[in-house]
């Protein structure tokens, strides 16, 4: 992470409020886990607090989806209906937008990502969210990229539409106002 910074009491106080809502809110995306412990294990990692925090700022209403129990690791991920709408009209990478001549976007999914200390979802992880809810019905996603697209001056993305869930393809370099990045913190 670019920077870290420590939110001020009053802040923490009312994220924890936000999450502690929409954790009970979605019991159904993480069954068998209680908040207190999740509450816990972010109250020893304020990186991660921080983190969630730019996550609810932009737009992603974050919350666990996976309790990893042989790591003992929470993962959270943007749960925002459609794709945080303080995180669009951005190309993949910092080399798409370094080589966009023309309009380029004010930054990179990749390179946000980085400065919030979130990752982007990979396609699995893209397909897992899925199975939770319908997202991204108006929006769509750029996902992690594997290398060998990458290479070719490709990005992926993904988003549902007639009740299925697509991954395409475009160049990195494009960039949409209906598309954004979802984010993934462990914890």
């Amino acid at each position: 992470m670019n920077k870290k910074t420590k939110l001020p009491q009053e802040r923490v106080d009312e994220l924890f409020q936000i999450l502690k809502k929409r954790f009970e809110k979605n019991s159904h995306r993480h069954p068998n886990v209680k908040w207190e412990q999740v509450q816990t294990k972010l109250e020893s990692h304020p990186d991660k607090l921080w983190s969630l925090n730019e996550m609810e700022e932009t737009g992603g209403e974050p919350d666990v989806i996976v309790w990893d129990q042989a790591t003992s690791k929470y993962t959270f991920c943007d749960c925002s209906p459609e794709s945080p709408k303080g995180r669009r009209s951005l190309c993949y990478d910092q080399e798409a937008l370094v080589s966009r001549k023309k309009h380029p976007p004010k930054n990179s999914a990749l390179s946000l990502a980085d400065e919030m200390g979130v990752s982007l979802l990979s396609e699995e992880q893209y397909q897992e969210l899925q199975q939770l809810g319908e997202f991204d019905t108006k929006t769509s996603s750029w996902l992690k990229t594997p290398t060998d697209v990458r290479s070719h001056g490709g990005a992926i993305f993904g988003d549902r539409r007639f009740g299925r869930v697509f991954i395409y393809h475009n160049g990195a370099d494009s960039y949409y106002g209906a598309r954004g990045f979802r984010g993934l913190l462990k914890v």
